[in-house]
């Protein structure tokens, strides 16, 4: 399944980021394979007596060598389309060059000419996909102009056809490249496809409970009204009965429960309208009063939450996915944390930002990189060193959701512990501070 179809097919959020055209990691695997299969080529060509520049040749795979050696120092980095088709460029040029130098459109292994273009094809916007199809029609061109041929020492090895021969083994190469890269990029839009299908989830649930906090806030304002007249209606009977009744207490006991009641539904509301703050007419909100939000279901869980907010508290934009991707960014912390978990805010002329801290064991060094990748296990507990066994969706679904509303995130370790910074550009979270309105002003007649 193409990726371009699952992002058009799962639409997180308006604006949000599309989707990483192809992993550095699968760039790299594939690069390896090839230069392994053309070191292959070159040994049986050899073998059965080929004549072809070596030195050359040799050295244009060196070149493919240098630069996953290159690569390899930092191999779970994410890459733009834009890289991601000059590498594939680069792989285009490689192969066209060795053909060139060993018989150019002669060779059986021409058909291996189209495997960048295909990899583009399944990973790559479309403007990138019409360059390097370009790129392929100039390489092959070039390739059968400049071609030198390829001919064969009689009597090396007895070999009544071999070019019939390495046909052969072109095509069997040439399918089994196909299907394994087929078979990669299925599995890795799959492991995409479900990872955002949970954050779609997670948001319209997130969505669902702040609706319902605004139903449980209007039942609290509407019922309370009445249930006050019920316990004043029920304090005039006890006190009626008692005089007029003093020997009826199975009547006062009644009336007793009735108050009782009156009082347990007065406190059940008082407590669910605590919830019910969440109510969708509060677009706005200090950014302190955003984290303490997203910060309060993790509170008593055993790592203390502490709340420092800058100089400046800035009112900023209060939606869902904001909240949602905070609070799983402090949940995260908390789990891993010891004793701590610290959430600061800074903003200068341009930036607001946030750092989430925590005094646990920080992220491991070589999953640094891969960090808010789907399915990614991601470090051992504070308090015993155990692998934490979770899918890695928490960090996965907040790094979508707040980069959906314009931010950027930076994982990393700090003195004590794991540091996550969340950064938005001021004019795209920030918002009007209305303030309070003042008080009436007098009308005179």
């Amino acid at each position: 399944m193409p990726i371009g179809f699952v992002s058009r097919r799962i639409d997180l959020l308006p604006g949000q980021p599309g989707p990483e055209p192809i992993r550095l990691r699968t760039l790299i695997l594939l690069r390896w394979v090839a230069i392994a299969g053309q070191l292959a080529a070159v040994g049986a060509a050899l073998a059965i007596g080929a004549k072809f520049p070596l030195a050359a040749v040799l050295g244009v795979i060196g070149l493919a060598i240098a630069l996953n050696l290159g690569l390899s120092l930092r191999p779970g980095r994410r890459i733009p389309a834009r890289e991601a088709a000059w590498q594939l460029g680069f792989d285009l040029a490689q192969i066209a060059a060795l053909l060139a130098l060993t018989g150019a459109l002669e060779n059986p292994f021409a058909l291996l000419l189209l495997a960048p273009v295909t990899v583009a094809a399944t990973a790559l916007p479309g403007r990138h996909l019409l360059a390097l199809g370009v790129a392929t029609f100039a390489m092959v061109t070039l390739a059968a102009i400049f071609a030198q041929p390829l001919t064969f020492v009689p009597g090396r090895l007895s070999l009544q056809h071999p070019l019939l021969v390495g046909h052969w083994f072109a095509i069997v190469i040439g399918a089994l490249f196909f299907a394994a890269y087929a078979r990669l990029v299925a599995a890795e839009v799959s492991a995409t496809s479900d990872a955002l299908f949970a954050a779609r989830m997670a948001l319209e649930r997130e969505q669902k409970l702040q609706h319902l906090g605004g139903v449980v806030a209007a039942a609290a304002h509407e019922l309370g009204t009445p249930l006050a007249t019920i316990k004043l209606v029920s304090a005039e009977l006890a006190d009626e009965l008692s005089e007029a009744l003093p020997d009826r207490e199975d009547l006062a006991e009644d009336v007793a429960l009735l108050r009782q009641s009156a009082d347990r539904c007065r406190d059940i509301l008082k407590s669910m309208g605590g919830a019910g703050r969440d109510d969708l007419l509060i677009r706005s909100a200090p950014l302190s009063e955003v984290l303490s939000e997203a910060a309060a279901p993790h509170r008593g869980r055993g790592a203390q939450i502490l709340l420092k907010p800058g100089a400046e508290d800035p009112i900023v934009h209060r939606d869902a996915a904001v909240i949602h991707g905070l609070r799983n960014l402090i949940q995260n912390a908390v789990d891993f944390a010891s004793e701590r978990v610290t959430v600061e805010t800074g903003m200068d002329r341009r930036d607001i930002r946030v750092r989430i801290s925590d005094d646990g064991p920080g992220f491991p060094p070589t999953l640094l990189p891969r960090i808010g990748s789907p399915f990614l296990t991601t470090r051992p507990r504070a308090e015993d060193g155990r692998s934490y066994e979770g899918m890695g969706l928490g960090l996965f679904i907040a790094k979508a959701l707040l980069e959906g509303s314009g931010a950027r995130l930076r994982f990393g370790n700090g003195t004590q512990g794991a540091e996550v910074t969340v950064t938005w550009p001021r004019e795209l979270i920030e918002t009007e501070n209305r303030g309070a309105l003042g008080q009436n002003p007098e009308i005179r007649s």
